[in-house]
């Protein structure tokens, strides 16, 4: 047994806040409360720092164990990629099992995958960079036929049978398809009790000629089909207008549909340079320029619409990091703080794998491996989500923070996967997924120019009752995570 003394014992599920001791056992927490037993009982005092149920990153493609060494040093317990996807999931659930993972894990069915099998005769690998360098192939992104389209939602409605975690939709790499298309996958998400994750397509500020706003029409498939649907990083597809698409969301659920939103605390996001928003001619409709992109493997800003051309056209999968708001300006940063300080936002990294030089993603060595490059949001969204809404400006209370971090996102999933019912509160009976921080020195440490540095001020995390990391440092022999699958009745 573990006994973690006399912390500030968040449990966010209850509201609630309690110097108190934890024990845990057997992947279990068994008690809580003062001056608990502690014979034959390891005992860590963490007197000053605050316990809580770990992070429940809902937007991760992370798929290494080098990315999830930076995510549990964020206070990360678990990392789902249910905005994209991978296909065929048992793959994916296979290669990570087999690697080893320090993190939980899960992956949605990918609706970009399953319409590269109908549209392309691809034969999805469960591979990030695949899915990346499709995206930008433009029989990909029509409308598709009718045979097309049932040989699409049959391939989800499988991989939701094999235990996906819902659907992820990139709809905003595809935005010129059939409204009704999303309405499909909506009502396969309503009728087998699962949700949808989705990157939105164009909002109307950005393209007037859109077959329908982004945003609106998340609210419309949610009230038509009934179905969960999870608004991907609200903050990055929404820009400058973010007020009036938080205020549609607010409506839709104040009339009862279930829309979940997220949102990161940066002001540049990543994607593949072949994205159908990166096109050149489409650069002005969010105020963009060539230099406001920069590839990730080389840092190379590109200086032209010619080589942006040209990048596009040889490497489409390459990622980028794409600077949509000036995190300098009091005007912008105040956009991301409405955001995150929306009622119920949920915290979301969007994370991104290392790239190093010779092309590779991962690593076991620790520290890094110099040289290695990646968004800094995959080190640092939470610690700096923290910082920002406690510790700076008090938007957020502690108990608030866990809620918007651990308890929301695991609920998002909860009700079709049994494994996470017992994760992002702290109670007996919940899993053993806790996040030890020390208030005083909580904050992100990555930069664009540093973009590996990891976090500071997570003194101890445990995933499933492990040290993943103690004393502020890794334990890198320590891969206790597990998946966690749908588990359809």
């Amino acid at each position: 047994m573990l006994i973690l003394r006399g912390g500030r014992v968040i449990d966010p599920r209850s509201g609630t806040e309690q110097v108190a001791d934890v024990a845990v056992d057997d992947g279990k927490v068994v008690a809580v409360g003062p001056s608990l037993p502690s014979e034959g009982a390891t005992v860590v005092d963490v007197t000053g720092h605050v316990v809580g149920p770990g992070f429940v990153d809902l937007h991760s493609h992370v798929h290494s164990i080098a990315g999830q060494r930076l995510q549990a040093l964020d206070g990360v317990t678990a990392t789902l990629d249910l905005e994209a996807g991978l296909m065929p999931i048992e793959t994916a659930y296979a290669r990570a099992a087999a690697d080893g993972r320090l993190l939980h894990y899960g992956f949605s069915a990918s609706w970009g995958d399953a319409r590269a099998a109908a549209h392309l005769g691809m034969t999805p690998a469960a591979d990030l960079n695949a899915s990346l360098a499709m995206l930008g192939d433009p029989d990909w992104q029509r409308t598709s036929s009718p045979t097309e389209r049932a040989a699409w939602l049959r391939l989800l409605e499988s991989e939701l049978e094999a235990g996906a975690l819902g659907i992820g939709v990139l709809m905003g790499y595809a935005p010129r398809t059939d409204p009704a298309e999303f309405l499909e996958v909506a009502a396969l998400a309503a009728r087998t009790g699962t949700a949808t994750f989705t990157h939105v397509r164009e909002i109307v500020e950005a393209d007037p000629t859109t077959p329908i706003d982004g945003s609106l029409e998340i609210t419309r498939a949610a009230a038509e089909t009934g179905a969960a649907m999870h608004h991907c990083h609200v903050n990055s597809t929404s820009r400058r207008h973010v007020e009036r698409v938080l205020d549609l969301l607010d409506t839709s659920r104040s009339n009862g549909s279930r829309v979940t939103v997220e949102a990161y605390p940066y002001g540049a996001g990543s994607t593949a340079v072949g994205a159908f928003f990166l096109a050149p001619e489409r650069l002005g409709a969010w105020g963009l320029r060539p230099s406001s992109i920069s590839m990730v493997a080389t840092g190379e800003r590109i200086g032209s619409v010619a080589r942006l051309a040209e990048l596009r056209a040889t490497d489409p999968g390459a990622v980028c990091v794409v600077s949509f708001l000036d995190e300098d300006d009091p005007e912008d940063a105040a956009l991301l703080q409405r955001a995150l300080a929306f009622p119920d936002a949920i915290v979301a990294s969007d994370a991104m794998h290392v790239e190093w030089p010779d092309g590779s993603t991962d690593s076991r060595e620790w520290p890094l491996p110099p040289g290695g490059q990646t968004h800094p949001r995959t080190a640092g969204t939470f610690a700096r989500s923290l910082r920002r809404m406690v510790v700076e400006t008090g938007a957020w209370s502690w108990p608030e923070a866990f809620r918007r971090c651990s308890y929301l996102p695991a609920q998002v999933v909860a009700g079709f996967a049994a494994a996470a019912r017992g994760k992002g509160w702290l109670g007996v009976g919940a899993d053993a997924d806790l996040v030890v921080i020390d208030p005083a020195t909580i904050s992100d440490s990555a930069t664009y120019v540093d973009p590996t540095r990891p976090s500071v001020g997570v003194r101890h995390l445990l995933v499933d009752g492990t040290f993943v990391v103690r004393d502020g440092a890794l334990e890198v022999d320590a891969f206790p995570g597990r998946p966690i699958r749908a588990t359809l009745s």
